[in-house]
């Protein structure tokens, strides 16, 4: 434990992103607190001026005379800037600064007065009264801080030189090659905090044996070159580490004695996964400096104290032992334990946290212990380091509401401190915070920072101008102003869902305690869509974050990796806990602590299904049997239980901490007579303006009852309960909510504007859902790290209506399957469909589409929930299912006629594994095959049944209009960029690799579009025919980019489209013999990059992408694997293209180094940014990208791609981009250059080269570019 002086302060702090709270406790047990702005500012409001050097404001603060001596004071909307106060009078609340002052002012007027010092010094000097310049008492300090994550979000880390296997130079700016935005042209891609990039000749291969020896000596002079240039921190990273980190060591210890203060290992994070490991190790070392010099000027007052740090994963370390990777969620990680203790204190054991601050809200669940993560992402980093499992969403008190694209909105962007809510009178925009206080939810005169009512107001009536100006109906400003609320509640609640439903838990069984800033504003409104019935709003909720660092325990985590079968693993199972127990107690020993104050809290065993990648975590018993628990989460998780297959242990972690001994809050008094309430206050509930009593809660005693609606007002925050919930005061002064009376509002009674942005927020999550349980419950690499599936809501018809953001050549399909598979097969509940053929809106046969309606219990039509993912095995001429040589779809693998795969509730997997076995050219990998797809029929299930429960709650009609709705406004935005556009007809001409010509006439005549490929050539002998199924998801994808805005792709932009698809190449002919159907696997990936190449070229909207996937098949008997590869971008008329990123109808991840060399016999040479090859420009076209690989036993190869020949075009004078390559080297090292489309045996010790293509230039280059 830590030991608690009498003498010292105990003084807790966390620094969010707007605030910073803190909690202190004398040593006289007094309990002191403060809140300041994160800014390390105080604001208040002056009323008069005594003379021209003295002003009073209207809320004194009570503290010593000389105080304030030295602070800087800014007066908003005056001049006066950066004048140093001389004295302050507490008696009276006059400041006098040193500087005289203009005689003109206007009261009142707000003020902030600016500390040099990091915010938790200058509440440290308001707790403990200490003046600046003068040390703090003995303090013991736990900190929580957003420093660290800031710096990352922003870009702003120490200067920092990576060293990396040679080869992979470029990692870290290839990332996954995937575009952070599916619709946007202009692709921002993060940028690495890397200032150097060094390649180290060393090489390992997948079973830890070395391959190339490690050469550190000729590292030496360019070392201490950077060193001389500034560089403070190296990081080294060689792939194959987690299995073999000597060579790390070797450098790391090198470069130390080089000169080098801070020296990062990824093999300080043994686990598999290359580009993760390596972005933790960076992430941890460019963050080193910052949070050093930030922790020194912390510490620098603490002359006679200690310093601890909060983790991600609700620990605390010394300050001398923290690492910036392990501390980016502290502050939400300090909420959750508090939390935590709050809801303990009455006896609640299942709790949400529920943290709502000024720029997000973050959402925990706890069920007996914490629930963790061990990979997390902040901002674009993925993280390789424990955490607790923080689903966190960008709705906070301070998140902008506005209207854009016909759309209400809230967040993500947020006012943030400065100039924060409009309300504060620094020209914010309207927020959360404005949004309440117009609601009379708010009371102005019970928060420190004074609020301008007036300037909510104005900023309210600017949203209502931009919704009148768009031609829509005006809500009033009660509906608005409540729907912002509603829209907010819905998101909030999501992430709810994220951390309950998403791993089998009901919410429902949990008590919700909330916190933060706003939560007590938001918590019902939350619990009520949650179906949850009791709410805890704790002592000092506002203040959360803070209390929960005093109730954490220092802790550390050590791990170890396995990947073996858990059955192999049994026997030494016990023996490896044992030896991490050791591990853990002994580093805890070493920073001071007795054996008798420390304890090993878990022992944690990550297991999955052998083959797949997610895992679920079971707590390890000696007595009991690990698979048991894994089969009986599993079940919980997903619907059902695994099949026969292994269980494989991924890896075990082990947790030591202190015993908690923390001093604890006085109890509250009793009193059961009535609470007097303080007065009225006029408040909008359920849509109607009211007065209703508003109470102080410090005058609550326990036991005392309040009923909705009601307002009970704090120092810094207010809790709203509203109509049909009961609070009870508790002995530990906790505001313990519980519904009592079902008060579900009307759909119809909101604002049609706000009630379509409700349904939408929800059939968008349910989309992203039934996305995550696929991913989660595959098998196959393709959709499990490469993410090659969609998932998508239709309408009864069968329309598109929603989707989650996956890949285009897929979603714009899904309707016209489904409106085919409609026609072709009888509907009944209980049923599901499956199909992959092309004559029914499939893509190509390796795309297998999933597809479920959705009865209610009347047997009337709800909706269809469908999927579709790419198995990178289906049968064929060759393994991976995509012969370049195929001339008849029976060549490219099993052909699935529509057919039930269940039947009223009845399965027929029999007769689905007879098709996958029996076919003429049968798969390889059947049982990979029937595992994705039992994992794509439990995703649209999962998406039914939420679809049941959103009918049940508000009527099937109400789903069937906002659909409706949808579709209609996103026709209504595409015929108003139609109108936009001069009418005319134009054309574009592009021709394949092989000389076919694709040719698209676009004729827009006011605000519709006719789409034109009579002069596209007919038939395609060999595989790059396409379907109706691709070019209309060519063209809704084409449509969707010249939205340009935030809107989900569904079937309502092609209702003022009409498009002309003759026979031939784009619309081929399928007779019912499959030997005599034209191929298709290249049309689904190629030929449809090469239409949007041409529509945008028609429209002159950018320069030519990649327009390939450039697919790489390659397998034998024993496996198959396919991947697509990134290239370069097209430039715009104002930006350049991105390097090295996948573009327009695909979207999909490239595999992790580690990943492919672990599962495949093939290694990875080099994967880098082929620069120089865009296109040159006033904006350049991105460059390609070359992955280099060698193949470690004979495969079959098979090649799909396109501008092998022809080039990217550029626009405007822009220069084309380069051609891509595809080399191959035999084992005797000949050179052999690969055509476009290509399929040949390949011999063990064969290396195969791609260059990808780059992207076009835009506008003519400056002279002297060349091309």
């Amino acid at each position: 434990m830590i030991p608690h002086s009498k003498k010292a302060w105990h003084i807790w702090i966390d620094t969010g992103g707007t605030f910073t709270d803190c909690i202190a406790v004398d040593p006289r047990g007094q309990w002191h607190r403060a809140k300041v702005l994160s800014s390390s500012a105080l604001r208040g409001r002056f009323i008069q001026q005594i003379d021209e050097y003295s002003l009073v404001m209207d809320t004194p603060w009570h503290w010593p005379s000389v105080f304030l001596h030295g602070y800087s004071i800014h007066i908003f909307q005056t001049s006066v800037y950066d004048h140093s106060i001389e004295s302050y009078d507490a008696s009276s609340g006059t400041l006098r600064v040193q500087r005289r002052l203009p005689a003109d002012l206007t009261f009142p007027l707000l003020f902030e007065i600016r500390s040099s010092e990091e915010a938790p010094v200058l509440a440290c000097r308001i707790v403990t009264q200490t003046p600046p310049g003068r040390d703090l008492p003995p303090v013991n300090l736990r900190l929580a801080t957003t420093r660290g994550t800031n710096a990352l979000l922003e870009g702003k880390g120490g200067k920092t030189v990576l060293f990396i296997t040679r080869g992979f130079e470029d990692l870290l700016s290839i990332g996954n090659q995937q575009r952070p935005d599916l619709f946007a042209l202009h692709i921002k891609k993060s940028v690495p905090l890397t200032s150097r990039v060094i390649g180290v000749k060393e090489r390992v291969d997948a079973r830890g044996r070395v391959i190339e020896p490690l050469h550190a000596d000729i590292l030496k002079t360019r070392a201490i070159e950077l060193l001389k240039e500034g560089v403070e921190t190296a990081v080294v990273s060689f792939l194959n580490s987690y299995l073999f980190p000597e060579h790390e060591r070797e450098l790391s210890a090198r470069l130390r004695d080089w000169g080098f203060h801070h020296v990062v290992c990824s093999s300080e994070n043994p686990f598999i996964k290359f580009l993760p490991r390596t972005e933790t190790a960076v992430v941890n070392g460019a963050l080193m400096p910052i949070l050093a010099d930030y922790l020194d000027c912390v510490s620098a007052p603490l002359k006679n104290g200690k310093l601890f740090v909060m983790t991600s994963a609700g620990g605390l370390v010394r300050d001398s032992a923290f690492y910036p990777k392990d501390s980016l969620l502290s502050g939400p990680a300090g909420g959750v334990v508090g939390a935590v203790h709050a809801g303990l204190l009455e006896d609640r054991k299942r709790i949400i946290a529920f943290d709502m601050g000024g720029t997000s809200t973050d959402v925990s669940r706890y069920d007996g212990d914490y629930d963790y993560v061990f990979e997390h992402q902040v901002g674009g980093a993925h993280l390789v380091a424990p955490a607790l499992a923080i689903e966190s969403v960008a709705a906070g008190g301070g998140s902008i509401c506005t209207f854009e694209s016909s759309e209400l909105k809230v967040g993500p962007e947020s006012s943030g401190a400065d100039p924060g809510p409009a309300c504060y009178g620094a020209g914010g925009p309207l927020t959360l915070t404005d949004v309440n206080l117009l609601l009379g939810r708010l009371s102005p005169d019970r928060f420190e920072i004074p609020i301008v009512e007036k300037d909510a107001w104005q900023a309210l009536d600017r949203i209502r101008d931009k919704i009148r100006k768009n031609h829509q109906t005006v809500p009033d400003e009660i509906e608005l102003l409540q729907g912002f609320l509603d829209i907010a509640a819905e998101r909030m609640a999501d992430a709810i869902r994220k951390i309950s439903v998403r791993k089998g838990y009901n919410p429902a069984d949990y008590t919700l305690v909330a916190f933060g800033g706003a939560g007590g504003q938001q918590a019902c409104g939350v619990a009520e869509r949650l179906n949850m019935c009791r709410i805890i709003i704790p002592a000092d909720s506002s203040l959360l974050s803070a209390l929960g660092l005093g109730h954490a325990a220092v802790e550390r985590f050590v791990q170890k990796q396995i990947l073996k079968p858990l059955g192999y693993c049994l026997k030494n199972l016990s023996s490896w806990i044992d030896e991490l127990e050791a591990e853990a107690l002994k580093e805890m020993a070493e920073e001071g602590f007795r054996s008798d104050c420390i304890e090993i809290r878990r022992r944690i065993l990550r297991l999955r299904l052998e083959g797949q990648d997610s895992t679920l975590q079971v707590e390890y018993h000696k007595t009991d049997d690990p698979a048991g628990r894994f089969i009986g989460k599993y079940e919980s998780v997903f619907g059902y239980r695994p099949d026969g297959r292994d269980i494989e242990l991924e890896s075990i972690r082990v947790a030591a901490s202190t015993r908690r001994n923390v001093p604890m809050a006085p109890k509250n008094k009793s009193g059961f007579s009535s609470p007097a309430h303080k007065g009225e206050q006029i408040a909008c509930f359920q849509g109607k303006k009211q007065s209703v009593p508003l109470y102080d809660r410090a005058s609550l005693h326990s036991g005392q009852k309040i009923s909705g609606p009601a307002l009970i007002a704090e120092r810094h925050s207010m809790t709203v309960v509203e109509p049909g919930w009961e609070v009870t005061v508790s002995d530990h002064s906790a505001l313990c909510m519980e519904k009592k009376l079902h008060t579900d509002i009307d759909p119809h009674a909101r604002a049609e504007i706000v009630q379509l942005e409700l349904f939408v927020n929800r059939f968008q999550a349910i989309a992203g859902e039934m996305g995550e349980m696929l991913r989660r419950m595959s098998l196959s690499t393709n959709v499990k790290e490469r993410l090659d599936f969609s998932c998508a809501l239709l309408d009864p018809k069968g329309e598109l209506v929603v989707n989650a953001p996956h890949i285009p050549v897929h979603l714009g399909s899904l309707g016209l399957c489904v409106r085919s598979v409609m026609k072709k097969l009888s509907m009944e509940p209980g049923d599901v469909w499956i199909t992959n053929h092309p004559r029914y809106g499939g893509s190509h046969l390796p795309d297998i589409s999933v597809i479920t309606p959705v009865f209610l219990k009347d047997g009337r039509l709800l909706a269809f929930t469908a999927n579709r993912a790419h198995h990178a095995e289906i049968g064929g001429l060759r393994p991976g299912s995509m012969p370049s040589e195929a001339r008849s779809l029976i060549e490219e693998g099993v052909l699935i006629e529509p057919m039930h795969l269940y039947h009223r509730g009845k399965d027929q997997w029999n007769r689905l594994q007879r098709i996958l076995t029996e076919a003429p050219f049968p798969s390889r990998r059947v049982d990979e095959n029937l595992a994705d797809v039992r994992a794509a029929v439990a995703a649209n299930i999962n998406g039914s049944r939420a679809l049941l429960d959103l009918a049940e709650k508000h009527g099937a009609d109400s789903i069937w209009e906002a659909m409706e709705k949808f579709k209609e406004r996103a026709e209504s935005r595409i015929r108003h960029i139609l109108k936009s556009i001069p009418d005319g007809k134009r054309e574009a001409q592009e021709s394949l690799d092989d000389g076919t010509q694709l040719k698209v006439a676009l004729s827009i005549q006011d605000d519709t579009l006719k789409v034109d490929f009579r002069e596209t050539a007919g038939l395609h002998p060999f595989n790059l025919n396409a379907t109706p199924a691709i070019i209309n998801s060519v063209v809704i994808y084409v449509l969707r980019l010249l939205v340009d805005e935030p809107m989900p792709l569904n079937e309502g932009f092609m209702r003022p489209v009409q498009i002309n698809l003759p026979t031939g190449l784009l619309n081929p002919h399928f007779p019912d013999d499959p030997s005599k159907a034209p191929a298709v696997a290249g049309g689904n990936v190629e030929t449809s990059q090469r239409l949007v190449d041409t529509l945008m070229k028609a429209l002159q909207m950018s320069a030519c992408s990649q327009g390939t996937m450039n697919n790489v098949i390659f397998g034998n008997e024993r496996f198959s694997y396919y991947e697509t590869v990134g290239g370069g971008s097209g430039a715009g008329p104002d930006f350049s293209g991105a390097d090295g990123v996948h573009t327009h109808m695909t979207n999909t991840r490239i595999t992790d180094p580690e990943i492919i060399e672990h599962r495949f016999p093939v290694r990875i040479i080099r994967f880098a940014i082929r620069k120089g090859s865009g296109g040159k420009g006033r904006f350049n076209g991105g460059d390609g990208l070359i992955r280099e690989y060698l193949f470690l036993e004979p495969v079959s190869l098979s090649l799909l791609g396109e501008h092998r020949i022809e080039r990217p075009y550029g626009l405007e004078g822009g220069r084309s981009g380069q051609r891509a390559r595809q080399i191959m080297i035999t084992p005797e090292g000949r050179s052999i250059e690969l055509q476009s489309r290509e399929s040949r045996d390949i011999e063990s010790g064969s290396r195969f080269i791609l260059e990808t293509p780059g992207g076009g230039g835009y506008g003519t280059p400056q002279q002297g570019d060349k091309a």
